[in-house]
């Protein structure tokens, strides 16, 4: 008994460890704290808690049928990641060419706040869960450890499911915790900090598209 808790256990922690660094909650948070500028604090729990519960659903339907579903529309993850490189470059621009603009505290109303939480109402699976928080390096990823489960309805099956599927709970409270307080975190910076690492998120986003597209330009071509 001692041997499977030690067994459970390894499996959570490799799974964390390899969701990690593609998920990567603290970096997302920084890149998308743009989005949620505008919104007072019960639209940004809400916000958050909805991308919390997208993430979620997403890894557990790559864990348990995403390989099923690229195969019946004949894509394959190389093309997941170009198509979502190029959304999030998008995106990364869009923020580098907005001119961000605080808004005085006297000037903000509950229609103002009410049309900037619709504003992001439909941003908030796409592209904000997927694909910069959960994309197709998440996917592939939930694809390997899968992979390394036996076969279905065996007991060495459902021990391996149930660790990845802790490992994804796991990753999801991260998410939700960074995603919540980065806002917090920011504030100490100042306004004129606040606009930068804001700028800076918006140049990463940007970057990590390239970086996402072009892995999937050398998986496709073979480079």
């Amino acid at each position: 008994m001692t041997e499977f808790y030690e067994s459970f256990v390894h499996l959570i922690f490799i799974g964390i460890i390899a969701l990690f660094p593609v998920v990567n909650p603290i970096g997302s948070a920084f890149m998308v704290s743009p989005f949620f500028e505008n919104l007072n604090a019960v639209q940004k729990r809400a916000a958050v808690t909805k991308i919390t519960l997208y993430a979620l659903i997403i890894c557990t339907v790559a864990l348990f049928a995403g390989q099923w579903i690229l195969m019946l529309f004949g894509i394959s993850i190389p093309v997941v990641q170009l198509a979502g490189g190029i959304m999030i470059c998008k995106m990364g621009w869009e923020f580098l060419s907005t001119d961000q603009k605080k808004t005085s505290p006297d000037e903000i109303t509950e229609e103002v706040d009410a049309l900037a939480y619709e504003h992001i109402a439909n941003k908030l699976f796409y592209p904000i869960t997927f694909p910069v928080t959960t994309g197709a390096g998440t996917i592939s990823v939930l694809f390997t450890l899968s992979a390394h489960g036996a076969v279905f309805g065996s007991k060495a099956y459902f021990i391996n499911t149930g660790a990845i599927l802790i490992s994804i709970v796991v990753m999801c409270l991260m998410i939700y915790f960074f995603y919540l307080n980065t806002k917090k975190m920011i504030h100490y910076l100042g306004s004129n900090g606040e606009n930068i690492v804001n700028r800076i998120s918006a140049f990463l986003i940007f970057c990590v598209g390239l970086q996402i597209g072009l892995t999937g330009l050398k998986s496709l071509f073979k480079i």
